[in-house]
């Protein structure tokens, strides 16, 4: 019989409050992400003249500065303490997701228009120097967001360590990693009606705002579990339970803990096998959701403000919903055989790595109607956000929880480094794909337009698998995409073997 049960005293829940404030902070987290994608295609595209290029360079400097922010983002939380440190980061994102709004602005005054309309109608080298000035003035916006959406994770992971034994870690990682869905989900719904009624300027400021309401509560809602008026101490002694089962003695305070130094953390194994694993698959999940609303209107003419488009971006992601249910297969197996934490979420990745592999059928079904890849690129997103809770929650049964942190931002860095190089490589090959005509002495994409037109390819449109064009240089990305986590699985398994948790001496 366990500690807490043995108080007699009912136990409170107050973790799942906690975890609940977790998930709405990534919730506003990818809200605030998804607001650019919702809205450059169809509203910041014709205005600033961008084409997929500007688009893939603002996401890949995004996935860089995010992952060289990340590496210190976790050491900064480490330092800070969690309530400390996710306020600064919520607030620092939030203001950055506002400052995309004051782009128009900028450009304006540095081209000397004075007005989108303006901007929008312009011609000549003009076009060339909008595009440039307002791609620029994106990418400080966006640095701005990366810096303050770096912190999310380390934070969140670390609360999660704090609060719940590691048997429950991953499915409530699993549910506040829901956010991630759940605000990819309602960005369709909102982000383009508001930018359609009141402007793409007034969708960041909107969405950008919602951290600052979420500070209010996170101020006045959290505390150490040891120190929260909320917990008593049968929920104490459930939270505490593998070190009473392990013999230690109750967890002590964590600034009287032994620290792991920095460059220390880079020399484990079980820090590769996280760093590996992050880096081969955090780019799948960022490339649909910057990409998947771009492909909906390349490939099938959809808009995101369409009703059919804000159907089948909201169906993509109530279909990734299901991975709520992806961190309760690691707790399964645990009850079930008793086998270890690592073990457990071993084998459960194992299993949804197989499941991306359905994104391979998304071009071929495609030609049948949009509904089959949207359906399909759901899974593989379902895939990832098990995948995802699964993964970070291995960071937390192998490392000290000083350290949990530091190690979740290197892992972080991994990723974003990853998502930038398939972000840059995918803008750049959808413009490839494209082919080029030649206008006035210069080479410009070839568009559907320019070939009804009777323009002649310079550089013709590139084929793969039976498709031409943007639609085979999506292939090819899905491709990649596909077996990105089982290749992940392969690398992390072979660096850690079997479960080994590192005690500081």
């Amino acid at each position: 019989m366990n500690a807490f049960q043995k108080t007699g005293e009912k136990m409170t829940n107050y973790r799942w409050t906690i975890c609940a404030m977790l998930f709405f902070a990534t919730t506003v987290n990818y809200l605030d992400r998804q607001v650019l994608s919702l809205t450059w295609d169809e509203f910041i595209k014709p205005e600033f003249h961008w084409d997929e290029s500007h688009y893939g360079t603002i996401t890949s400097v995004f996935s860089i500065v995010y992952a060289i922010c990340m590496l210190f983002a976790g050491r900064f939380v480490d330092w800070m303490g969690t309530k400390k440190g996710f306020l600064w980061a919520i607030g620092v994102w939030s203001a950055g997701a506002c400052l995309h709004a004051v782009c128009g602005i900028v450009t304006e005054a540095q081209v000397g228009l004075h007005s989108a309309a303006e901007l929008a109608g312009a011609t000549g080298d003009v076009v060339v120097t909008i595009a440039t000035i307002s791609m620029y003035c994106f990418l400080a916006a966006r640095c701005i967001l990366a810096l303050g959406e770096a912190g999310n994770f380390p934070a969140a992971i670390k609360v999660t360590a704090e609060y719940f034994p590691k048997k429950d870690r991953a499915y409530a990682t699993s549910i506040f990693n829901a956010g991630a869905s759940i605000g990819a989900l309602i960005a369709p719904l909102s982000i383009p009606i508001l930018a359609k009624m009141f402007g793409w300027e007034m969708a960041f400021i909107v969405i950008g705002g919602l951290g600052f309401i979420w500070m209010g509560f996170w101020i006045f809602m959290y505390d150490a579990p040891s120190k929260s008026k909320h917990v008593n101490q049968a929920e104490l002694d459930y939270i505490e339970q593998d070190n009473r089962e392990a013999g230690s003695a109750p967890m002590t305070d964590e600034k009287d803990e032994k620290r792991m130094k920095f460059w220390q953390c880079f020399s484990y194994k079980q820090t590769w096998a996280f760093v590996f694993g992050k880096f081969m698959t955090d780019g799948v999940w960022w490339f649909f959701l910057f990409w998947t609303p771009s492909y909906l209107n390349t490939q099938f003419g959809i808009k995101t403000s369409d009703p059919l488009g804000m159907a089948l971006i909201f169906t993509l992601y109530a279909v990734t919903m299901l991975s709520i249910y992806g961190g309760k297969l690691p707790t399964i197996f645990i009850n079930r055989t008793g086998m270890n934490p690592y073990a457990a979420r071993m084998k459960a990745m194992l299993i949804f790595a197989f499941f991306p592999l359905v994104v391979l059928l998304a071009q071929p079904l495609g030609t049948v109607s949009p509904w089959f890849p949207v359906i399909l690129i759901g899974i593989g997103g379902a895939a990832h956000q098990s995948w995802s809770a699964n993964i970070f929650s291995t960071v937390g049964d192998m490392f000290p929880r000083t350290a949990i942190a530091s190690i979740t931002g290197i892992g972080g860095m991994a990723g974003g480094v990853g998502s930038m190089i398939l972000q840059k490589v995918a803008g750049n090959l959808f413009v490839y794909a494209s082919g080029t005509t030649m206008i006035d002495g210069k080479e410009v994409e070839m568009t559907k337009e320019l070939l009804e037109q009777g323009a002649q390819f310079v550089h013709p449109a590139m084929t793969f698998m039976g498709f031409e064009g943007k639609p085979a240089g999506y292939f090819v990305i899905f491709c990649v995409c596909a077996v990105a986590y089982l290749l992940g699985w392969v690398i992390m398994k072979a660096l850690v073997p079997k479960y080994k948790p590192i005690v500081l001496e």
